[in-house]
């Protein structure tokens, strides 16, 4: 993909880490203002934000959108996360705040399944967070709340971050950022997840972060640092779609990863020539081939079609 063929939607955002898209052509993204960031089809902003109960600004790094056009916030705390329901008239309620008997811990992603049931990724146990940084640690988990409650069905690993579920409905796959890898479990029809396989390993310089399906089962994948975007296809095999990475930064931050060093400099000074350290995706415009691409130092997001047409998210008739 030539970079010169990216483009840019919405101005003014504030760390919008993630991004979803409707058939309607509306775009919403995570916004630290305290909430979401809406781009209608017509090129209008509006900004959805409203305060927790106990008095926090939301930090949102996931999003979800509910039938009723409100949104599931992953709250990404520095000490407290959970996730929370914010209305478009800034009405903010608590969803999920503990979890199995514990405190929610910075939250990282949540998402709602089309048979309604919703799930949230906490990347580590670790405060802060940046500790948990390293190849060796693997502490996230991941929480089914449905009919039956709220519990943890996956646990142990290695920072959790966005996960889906296959179009075929048989499978949950998970990215494990600074495991570099991606996973999967067999989804049970009570909502265990059971038989972990890793999918495919990430080597020098990629981070998998964003995560979703095109229509073909390929999963697309977002790397955190190095700008790079990857389709997985059956079986494994990695193809680079794109990439704007700065040479000497990846090495530097090669270097600090392995030397279990990496923190929130490697992170926050990304350099590149026009992305700004891209971390999730989505696929839209009516036809499903336009990428979208959340990212956590710009102020808008970057969009590039491409031919491959992506698998409808359940939320893709909302707005």
């Amino acid at each position: 993909m030539n970079l010169d063929a990216i483009d840019f939607v919405g101005k003014g955002l504030n760390r919008p880490e993630c991004v979803l898209c409707t058939a309607r052509g509306d775009i919403y993204a995570a916004d630290w203002r305290g909430g979401v960031a809406h781009i209608l089809p017509t090129g209008e902003q509006r900004l959805y934000t409203g305060t927790a109960p106990d008095g926090r600004c939301l930090r949102p790094n996931g999003i979800a959108l509910e039938p009723d056009g409100s949104f599931l916030v992953a709250d990404l705390g520095e000490e407290k996360g959970g996730v929370f329901r914010l209305t478009r008239d800034g009405c903010v309620s608590v969803f999920l705040d503990h979890v199995d008997g514990i405190e929610l811990p910075p939250s990282n992603f949540v998402f709602t399944d089309h048979a309604q049931r919703t799930w949230i990724t906490v990347s580590t146990r670790h405060v802060p967070r940046a500790e948990a940084y390293r190849p060796d640690i693997a502490d996230g988990f991941i929480v089914l709340a449905d009919s039956k409650g709220a519990r943890i069905v996956a646990d142990g690993l290695g920072y959790t971050n966005e996960a889906a579920i296959h179009p075929d409905g048989n499978w949950l796959y998970v990215n494990e950022t600074f495991s570099r890898r991606l996973v999967r479990f067999r989804l049970n029809s009570d909502g265990g997840l059971t038989n972990r396989e890793v999918v495919t390993e990430f080597g020098k310089g990629t981070y998998p972060d964003g995560l979703t399906f095109d229509a073909d089962g390929g999963v697309w994948i977002t790397s955190i640092i190095s700008n790079r975007v990857i389709r997985v296809l059956p079986g494994g095999r990695q193809q680079l779609m794109l990439e704007d990475a700065d040479a000497d930064h990846l090495a530097w931050t090669e270097a600090a990863f392995l030397a279990n060093q990496l923190g929130r400099p490697h992170l926050d000074r990304v350099r590149s020539k026009r992305l700004r350290n891209i971390s999730s995706l989505a696929f839209g415009g009516r036809d499903l081939c336009t990428i979208y691409l959340g990212c956590l130092l710009g102020d808008s997001i970057a969009c590039f079609r491409q031919e491959i047409a992506g698998h409808p998210p359940a939320h893709w008739k909302f707005h």
